[in-house]
C-alpha cells in the first residue's frame, strides 16, 4: 500500500518585492524542495529568474512539485532523489545539478526530522536519526556543493533552522539539539569558506502556517491561538520564509555571513501570553 503524495499550490496573484530579475541565470539546489517551506522557497527563486534542483527521498513527490513549479513560473525545476545521510546518494544529486545546469550558485539546506517526544521516552535510535538528517545531512550536502563547485566559484549557502535550543523547549530536545549544532556548523563554514567567496548562513522561522510542521507540532492550537503568542500578532507564512531566503541570496546581503535571521515575529522572546497582559493592562488602566 502506498501513501498518499502531497500536491502542493504554488502562490496566487504573487507580487514581487525585488525585480522579478534579480537571481536570473542562477542555480539552486534545495533539500527538502517537495514541500513545506521548501517548495515555496524554490517557486520565489523560480520567479525571480533562478532555475532549480529540489532534493528528496521521495521521488514521486519530487516530480510532481517540479511539474507543478515549472508550469507555474516558466522556469526549469529538476527532481533529484537522495537520502542526504549518504554521501554517495547526494553527490550523485549535486552531479545531476551541474550536468544539467553547469553551475550551482544557491543551496538551501531544508531537509529535517522531526517529531513530538519527550527526552524520557525518546529511544536511541530515534535520537541518533534526527541528528543523521539534520546535522549530518547538512553538513554532507554543504560538503560536496563546496567541493564540486563553490570553492571555484563562491556562492550562497541557506541552511533552515529553529528556535527551539534558544530556550529549551519540551518535547523537542532531539532537534533543538540538532539546530544548534547546525547554527554553529554554519558559523565555522562562514570563516572558512568565506575566502573562497561562499557566504553561509542560517534562516530560523518560528510556527509557520500551511506547514507539515504547523500541524503535527502545535498540538492542536488553532493559527489564531498561536496568534496571540506572538508580538507582531501573527505565524509566519511560507511566501515570508522565501522571500527572507531570497534576499539573502541576492547581493543585496552581499556583507551578511555566519548569521541567523530570526523570522518568528518576536515569539522566542516572551513566555507565550505577553500580548495578552498588555491587553488586561490596557482594560486596567482605561478603567483608572
Amino acid at each position: 500500500m502506498t501513501s498518499e503524495v502531497v500536491t502542493e499550490t504554488c502562490l496566487e496573484n504573487y507580487k514581487y518585492s525585488f525585480k522579478s530579475d534579480i537571481l536570473s541565470g542562477k542555480v539552486a539546489l534545495i533539500t527538502g524542495g517537495g514541500s513545506g517551506i521548501c517548495f515555496t522557497i524554490a517557486e520565489i527563486f523560480m520567479r525571480h529568474g533562478c532555475h532549480t534542483v529540489i532534493v528528496g527521498r521521495k521521488l514521486e513527490r519530487l516530480q510532481k512539485s517540479s511539474e507543478t513549479l515549472t508550469k507555474a513560473t516558466g522556469v526549469k525545476c529538476i527532481p533529484a532523489q537522495a537520502d542526504i545521510r549518504k554521501p554517495v546518494e547526494v553527490i550523485a544529486a549535486v552531479d545531476k545539478c551541474l550536468q544539467e545546469f553547469g553551475r550551482l550558485d544557491v543551496l538551501i539546506n531544508g531537509a529535517a526530522g522531526n517529531f513530538l517526544c519527550s527526552l524520557e521516552d525518546m529511544s536511541f535510535n530515534a535520537f541518533k536519526t534526527i541528528q543523521e538528517i539534520d546535522i549530518l545531512g547538512t553538513y554532507n550536502v554543504s560538503k560536496v556543493a563546496f567541493d564540486k563547485y563553490m570553492k571555484d566559484h563562491g556562492g550562497v549557502i541557506i541552511h533552515i533552522t529553529a528556535l527551539l535550543h534558544l530556550k529549551g523547549t519540551l518535547l523537542q530536545a532531539h532537534v533543538g539539539v540538532a539546530k544548534s549544532g547546525i547554527e554553529t556548523l554554519a558559523k565555522h563554514q562562514a570563516v572558512e569558506w568565506g575566502p573562497k567567496g561562499v557566504r553561509v548562513m542560517c534562516v530560523a522561522p518560528g510556527p509557520v502556517e500551511a506547514t507539515e510542521g504547523f500541524n503535527r507540532l502545535t498540538m492542536g492550537l488553532t493559527v489564531e491561538q498561536i496568534n496571540q503568542m506572538v508580538p507582531i500578532g501573527k505565524v509566519g507564512t511560507r511566501q515570508e520564509m522565501g522571500e527572507i531566503c531570497l534576499f539573502l541570496a541576492s547581493d543585496m546581503a552581499g556583507q551578511i555571513t555566519g548569521s541567523t535571521v530570526i523570522a518568528d515575529g518576536g515569539q522566542w522572546m516572551v513566555s507565550g501570553d505577553e500580548r495578552m497582559r498588555m491587553q488586561r493592562y490596557r482594560q486596567m488602566k482605561s478603567r483608572m
